[in-house]
Parts: C-alpha cells; structure tokens; sequence
C-alpha cells in the first residue's frame, strides 16, 4: 500500500485575480460537508508562501513578483523531494498554477538521472514566459521553467535587471536545465492558448488530446494515448489544473475559466486510469477559487470528489 502526504501550497501570487489561496480550505469544508474524514486521516504539510507580497507594489511587470515566486519555487521543490525522500507519495493541492514549477524542480532533484515527463490537464498551456507574456502572471509560465526554452523567435518584451536575474534562477533551480523536454509533455483539454505558447507546441511536436477527443474516443482510451506517447520516461507528473473543466457545466470558481471543457465524470477517468501507470510519481490539483463561484462552493466540492478517488487509488497501488 501507498502511503501519501498532502502538500498544501496556498500561494497564489502568480495569478492574476484574488481568491485561490482559500482553494485548498475550500476543499476541506466541501470534504466535512460531504461526511468525509480524508483530511483527517491523510497527513499534511503546509509549504510556506509569500502572500503578503500581494500588498506591495509590483516592480516586475513581465513576471509580476517573481522574486517571491522563487521562493515559492524553492520551498514546493524541497518539500516534494523531501517527501519523495521518505518514500511517500506527494498530492500537492495549490492555489494557482505556479507551484507547478517548483515541483518539477523537486522531481527532477529527486530523480535527475530519470527522463521526466509530464501529463497536463489544463485549459491553457501554461507556456509563456517573461519575454513572451500578454499578462505578466508566472501562473502562465510553469511549463516554460521547466523546459528551458525562452521562445525568444516570438519576442514581445525586453527583459532585463531583477526579471532576469530571477527567471534564470528558477529555470536553473537544482542545477539542472532543462528538467524535462518539450516532447515530453502532453496536454489533455487544452484549448485558450495564445500564439507565442502555440508556436512553441508546434515547434517541439507536444501533444494535445482535445477535448473532442476525450468525448469521441473515450476518457480512458485518451489516457492510455497520452502514456504512449511517454513511453520513453521513467517518471511522470500529472498536474490537474481545474479550470480544463467546463465552466458552464461545472462551476466559475477558478481563475481564469474556460467553456467547452471535460466534465466531472470524464476528469475523473481520466486521472485514475493515468494513475493506474507506475511512473506516476505526483498528483498535484490546482486553481479552485472560491471567491468566484457561482454555485457556492461547487468546484471546491468537484475537485475534492476527484481528489478523494483518486487518493484511493494511489493508496491501493503496491
């Protein structure tokens, strides 16, 4: 049996709207409402953040707070490898997206001789970076961190003194860069991308299983295609951002929400037959706002039902 520990990351200094720091509590109170004890019975962690930051001036506008942001980075990347360490499965629960970043770094520190690739579920890429940014938020920036390409043929912004010192940091977080190459990323229900983020798909042939696709094939087929397509890593990460959900259908309580997206159900499959891989050595979720929700706390409810079943799955794995 699999032992798990939850990582709760509160950041959410790289979003651009206010609220997603009270995802992971919202989880809490859709689990006691729901009559379940998971966050009783499962141990957790709470990684410090640097929130109060958000009542400073930004000085940074291509990577707003990104100074901070590092730190965040550092503090994901060493408790995940810590975990990782103790021979426990983490589930990080975060705020907003960036914390993504910081756990790759922790999985390649743990694992640097592996190829690493990663499974994202998300309506957006997630793949700008400070020289290509529309918004400046590093929850859109992520994936760039890890893959070390700075897309400089699509250049939009100059960037230059803390920003730079900052990005390069992150990108070289554990001395190792890359951490995972770009073909070795899969997207399922991506579908809100700008084009800086598009050509960088293009260019590196990453794979992106629309949601079209999961309706059509089937959620469980479309997670047996996206482990192909990773067939030569040994790891992989699997990150649930809950915005590649249907908003219309589901809920608003995410940041940056997105129509046409899966539904609870397909989610679901999704994310279990993934588990089912033993190369999935992280879970993370990310992006419930309850501060947004037009149903009350109904994504908070959506994502901890996911989250509970796919906890069980882990554990059940030998």
């Amino acid at each position: 049996m699999t032992k798990i520990k939850l990582l709760i990351n509160q950041s959410e200094i790289g979003a651009g709207t206010r609220g997603s720091s009270l995802g992971p509590n919202a989880m809490k109170i859709a689990a006691l409402n729901a009559g379940s004890e998971f966050f009783f019975r499962n141990e957790q962690l709470i990684i410090p953040n640097e929130n109060e930051q958000l009542y400073e001036a930004v000085d940074t506008p291509f990577a707003k707070r990104i100074e901070a942001i590092q730190r965040v980075f550092t503090n994901v990347c060493n408790t995940v490898k810590q975990t990782l360490d103790n021979d426990i499965f983490p589930v990080i629960i975060a705020a907003d997206h960036a914390s993504a970043g910081g756990t790759i770094a922790g999985l390649k520190a743990k694992f640097p001789n592996d190829r690493l690739g990663v499974i994202w579920i998300d309506a957006h890429a997630d793949l700008h970076n400070p020289y290509t940014t529309p918004s400046g938020n590093v929850h859109g920036m992520p994936l760039a961190t890890a893959i070390a390409d700075d897309n400089i043929e699509m250049q939009k912004n100059n960037i230059e003194g803390k920003t730079l010192t900052a990005w390069q940091a992150i990108k070289s977080m554990g001395k190792i860069e890359p951490k995972i190459l770009p073909e070795d990323i899969v997207f399922i229900a991506v579908r809100d991308t700008e084009k800086e983020e598009e050509h960088l798909m293009q260019k590196h042939s990453m794979r992106n299983f629309t949601v079209a696709e999961v309706k059509r094939n089937g959620p469980d087929t479309v997670a047996q295609q996206a482990l192909a397509q990773l067939k030569d890593c040994d790891k992989i990460f699997l990150s649930f951002d809950v915005d590649s959900m249907d908003c219309e259908l589901v809920s608003m309580g995410t940041g940056t929400p997105v129509p046409n997206g899966l539904t609870e159900n397909e989610s679901t499959h999704i994310i279990n037959q993934l588990l089912k891989d033993p190369r999935i050595c992280a879970l993370e979720l990310v992006e419930v706002n309850p501060t947004l929700d037009n149903k009350c706390n109904t994504m908070a409810e959506t994502a901890f039902r996911i989250l509970e079943r796919a906890c069980q799955l882990i554990k059940s794995r030998s």
